[in-house]
C-alpha cells in the first residue's frame, strides 16, 4: 500500500497508527483490463484504493457508455450511492489497465470515518476536490468549445491522456469521438 498511503499523506497527514488499522482492513486484489469493480444496481459493499492502474466510471444511457470519471493511483474509488445512503450504485467502474488495488468493506470504511478524526479529515478533502473537478467540469461543458475542453483536460490530466482509449476521453468530455480525433490531428 505505499503508494496510496504517500497519496493519502500528501492531502492529509496521518499517524502510524492510521496506517496501521488502515493496512489492518484492506486485503489486496489483482485485477485483469475491464474487469468491473463496481456494478450499478447491484450492492457492491466495497471500496478500493487503487495502487497502480486505472479505472473508469461511467453510467449506461439508453444504451451507451457516458463516461464520468477515471482514477489512478493513490485514488480511491466506491459507489456514492452506496457508501453515504445505503442504495445500489447508479453507475459501474471498470479498470481500464491491470490494476492492482487494496478492497476495504463498505462498513469497515465508514466505522474508520466514524472513529478517526485523520481518516475523516482525509474523506473530507478528497471529496471537496471531488466536488471541485465536478464543478469544473459542469463549467466547461457549458463554457467551453470542444477543443478548448480537450485543451483543459490535457492539462489538467496528462497522465490520464496517455493512458486511456480516445472514446472514454471523448465521452467524458461530452463530444463525438470523430471530433477527439480531428482535434488530435490538428496539433
Amino acid at each position: 500500500m505505499p503508494y496510496f498511503i504517500e497519496a493519502i499523506q500528501s492531502l492529509y497527514p496521518i499517524s502510524d497508527e492510521t496506517v496501521q488499522a488502515l493496512e489492518e482492513s484492506v486485503t489486496a486484489c489483482r485485477f485483469p483490463r475491464r474487469h468491473r469493480l463496481i456494478c450499478a444496481n447491484m450492492d457492491n459493499r466495497s471500496a478500493y484504493f487503487i495502487e497502480k492502474g486505472m479505472t473508469r466510471s461511467y453510467w449506461i444511457v439508453d444504451g451507451e457508455e457516458i463516461t464520468t470519471s477515471f482514477a489512478g493511483e493513490g485514488s480511491i474509488v466506491f459507489s456514492m450511492d452506496e457508501l453515504y445512503y445505503g442504495k445500489p450504485s447508479e453507475e459501474f467502474v471498470e479498470t481500464i489497465e491491470e490494476t492492482l488495488a487494496y478492497r476495504i468493506a463498505l462498513n469497515r470504511l465508514n466505522q474508520l470515518f466514524a472513529t478517526n478524526l485523520e481518516l475523516a479529515n482525509w474523506g473530507r478533502i478528497i471529496h471537496q476536490n471531488e466536488y471541485r473537478r465536478l464543478h469544473r467540469s459542469h463549467k466547461e461543458r457549458l463554457t467551453l468549445s470542444a477543443k478548448e475542453r480537450y485543451e483543459a483536460f490535457q492539462s489538467q490530466f496528462p497522465s490520464t491522456c496517455r493512458r486511456v482509449p480516445l472514446k472514454y476521453i471523448a465521452s467524458y468530455l461530452g463530444i463525438t469521438l470523430p471530433t477527439l480525433s480531428r482535434l488530435r490531428s490538428k496539433k
